[in-house]
């Protein structure tokens, strides 16, 4: 099972982005799925995740101007961005909850991907 990850870049402040990630391989079905970001010098910190009924929840200095959301039919999953800050800079990582059999839960990573919104 792998998570790969699209989309990040460079944005001016106030700009948009959106990742995507992909969940593949032998899925029996995912669970929680979530986005984690890490800026340079500091821990890896939960941006926004997401249950597989759609429920949500978000860090505290992204809400309102992140939206998390999933196709659970693709096996995929979101992270929308507006209003970026520089403050958001960091590399994104999308994380996952898999069962892959009856008996064996995963818990996946992509492969991170780094977003930069420059001062």
């Amino acid at each position: 099972v792998q998570l790969v990850q699209s989309g990040g870049g460079l944005v001016q402040p106030g700009g948009s982005l959106r990742l995507s990630c992909a969940a593949s391989g032998s899925i029996l079905q995912i669970s929680d799925m979530n986005w984690y970001r890490q800026a340079p010098g500091k821990q890896r910190e939960l941006v926004a995740g997401t249950t597989r009924s759609g429920n949500t929840n978000y860090g505290g200095s992204v809400k309102g101007r992140f939206t998390i959301f999933r196709d659970n039919a693709k096996n995929m999953v979101y992270l929308q961005m507006n209003s970026l800050k520089p403050e958001d800079t960091a590399v994104y990582y999308c994380n996952a909850g898999v069962l892959v059999s009856t008996t064996t839960y995963l818990e996946v990573w992509g492969q991170g991907t780094l977003v930069t919104v420059p001062s």
